[in-house]
């Protein structure tokens, strides 16, 4: 089977709709999708019908009535979350959002920004945002490899030989996680039924992924922390603040990432 099919003789110029929007940092292709059907997208003063609208460029498009210019550079910003906050736009339970807090974390004027990955309500700490869609993309696919490293308090009993048989990956309930890298954290060590940190360090991020696997081990999570995503570190950055990676390092990591952006 060919890796690079050649493009069908029917198929339009350019791109989707949804996929240009996303790129330009509209919002991400599901919820254009939806903007789309609300009938809030238009081109040229007419709605448009459907995400599947091929397009060269962004000329004549409008969201809610306002013209969308052409993709601002790339951006990333590192946010430290809470605890308590959902990873997403809104919440039909009305729970509060990471956006409550990017309201007054994020410098003025920052264009909309989407978070790259998830961390569910109870997990705190790093979460990257950019207002690239390409770039959101490529960092979510676990293709890419790139780590993730957390921080997990956990009661149970542990050792660091169960820590390490992990490096070769672990199916559980039938889903197959890759090797994981988890080591005890010095004097956290030895047998015994109390609260353990863990750091462990994954590549592919699937739903849950750090939890399922320590309680798979019989470990209960009771606090988790993600302090590395790619070469972006958590740090000392406050909790519920944000603060944008520098341009250089930014454009070297896309440099580095494998098979360029996508």
């Amino acid at each position: 089977m060919p890796t690079n099919p050649k493009k069908s003789e029917d198929r339009p110029e350019g791109d989707r709709i949804a996929k240009l929007l996303a790129r330009a940092g509209v919002a991400s292709r599901r919820e254009i999708e939806r903007m789309i059907a609300d009938k809030r997208v238009t081109l040229d003063g007419k709605p448009v019908e459907t995400p599947a609208t091929f397009l060269k460029d962004l000329r004549g498009v409008s969201v809610d009535g306002k013209p969308v210019g052409g993709p601002e550079p790339a951006q990333l910003f590192a946010f430290n979350k809470p605890t308590g906050l959902i990873t997403a736009e809104r919440d039909p339970a009305g729970r509060a959002t990471i956006y409550s807090a990017l309201v007054n974390a994020l410098p003025k004027g920052t264009p909309r920004m989407m978070p790259i990955g998830r961390l569910d309500l109870n997990t705190e700490g790093l979460l990257l945002l950019t207002n690239d869609g390409g770039l959101k993309r490529t960092m979510e696919l676990p293709s890419s490899g790139i780590p993730r490293t957390y921080r997990a308090r956990a009661f149970g009993e542990i050792a660091q030989e169960q820590l390490e048989a992990l490096s070769e990956g672990v199916e559980i309930e039938g889903i197959r996680y890759g090797p994981i890298d988890a080591n005890l954290d010095h004097g956290s060590g030895g047998k015994g039924h109390k609260n353990h940190w863990i750091e462990i360090t994954i590549t592919e991020g699937k739903n849950r992924e750090v939890r399922r696997v320590l309680e798979y081990l019989g470990l209960k999570v009771n606090r988790l922390i993600r302090i590395g995503y790619g070469p972006f570190a958590l740090g000392d950055l406050p909790r519920g603040q944000a603060a944008r990676i520098k341009k250089g390092d930014l454009d070297r990591f896309v440099a580095s990432l494998k098979g360029g952006r996508r």
